[in-house]
């Protein structure tokens, strides 16, 4: 068993899952010394017509808070699932995926990139149409840097294109699905980003993005998370969420909206000064009490996003209304 404790304990989940879950393995990832495979977890019915929602971690190696908190999350959904009746039912009307674990090779090597020295999340073909930042932006220069997008005219990364090909057969083309995508690394407070990345043009789905804050903050009052779009703090090259939104935009009478979970690392830099002399620390919680802490924060809004893409339908705008939401949207996040 490859010696990665992220790895073993998602094979340690699945062994103990009994017959609740699909497992599949969609890729194996080499790196100069081990071989790891990336699991996707399917709980649910695949009827098309039922709404999905995917979870999705562990994009950048360095980020492994992202794959814990998921982990958590999955190893609880499981063990409700022997006596939980509601979440039972639940699961009748809807598709769950899990893709916990995207880039277990990066992880081995404590990397952000994958082995091949490629950073996921700028590789898609999708060009930035407005200026971004030098090399965060993404750049073709040399694989030494980071946020490399890798060789020109290059198909994506295999960890890449099982993901796209995942959210195509597990997501788009559903009336309704979300994709929830967890991160760590960016400032003080724990955002929920949604496209796009590569402009910062409006996207169509403004009023299912604020219509669903909504719904959080009727059922959370407290929480702490800032929705806004990833334009507004820095634009990208390769995005592989706009990849895939774009695409889904071509069927128009379903709707797929991608979101980012992008954990606040600042603050436990903050709490703990003496993390930021770890590669580590600078995007992960390293004192026990604090990663417990964050497990049971995350858990109950990933509760939410399954629960809220469940039930759609009642939440979900339409007419006047959704009109009033999407001119709501634009005026707060784009014409400040």
């Amino acid at each position: 068993m490859p010696s990665l404790p992220e790895l073993r304990e998602l094979e340690t989940i699945l062994h103990q899952s009994g017959h609740h879950a699909d497992v599949s393995v969609l890729c194996h990832v080499l790196t100069k010394h081990k071989r790891f495979p990336v699991y996707k977890i399917a709980l649910g019915n695949p009827d098309p017509s039922l709404p999905a929602i995917g979870f999705f971690g562990g994009i950048h190696g360095l980020e492994r808070i992202g794959t814990q908190v998921l982990l958590a999350f999955l190893r609880g959904t499981l063990s409700r699932l022997r006596w939980d009746v509601s979440l039972q039912h639940m699961l009748e009307h809807i598709r769950i995926v899990f893709i916990p674990l995207i880039n277990p090779g990066g992880m081995w090597l404590g990397t952000r990139a994958n082995p091949n020295g490629v950073d996921l999340m700028r590789n898609s073909p999708v060009e930035a149409r407005e200026k971004v930042p030098l090399l965060l932006g993404g750049h073709r220069v040399s694989k030494i840097l980071p946020w490399y997008r890798g060789p020109a005219g290059q198909e994506m990364e295999a960890e890449n294109l099982v993901l796209a090909e995942t959210v195509r057969q597990e997501l788009m083309g559903r009336p309704f699905s979300l994709a929830i995508d967890c991160h760590s690394g960016f400032g003080l407070r724990d955002r929920v980003w949604f496209p796009l990345a590569h402009t910062a043009d409006p996207i169509p789905h403004l009023a299912e993005v604020i219509a669903l804050e909504e719904l959080f903050e009727q059922t959370h009052p407290s929480h702490r998370y800032l929705f806004e779009p990833q334009s507004l703090q820095y634009r990208t090259h390769g995005d592989i969420w706009d990849y895939l939104y774009l695409e889904a935009l071509q069927q128009p009478q379903h709707c797929f909206l991608p979101l980012t979970l992008e954990m606040g690392s600042w603050l436990w830099v903050k709490k703990n000064p003496r993390q930021l002399f770890s590669r580590l620390g600078m995007f992960n919680p390293v004192a026990e009490h604090r990663l417990h802490r964050v497990l049971r924060r995350h858990t109950s809004w990933l509760d939410f996003l399954m629960r809220a893409s469940c039930g759609y339908q009642s939440w979900q705008a339409s007419g006047p209304r959704r009109l009033r939401l999407q001119e709501q949207a634009v005026r707060r996040w784009f014409n400040p």
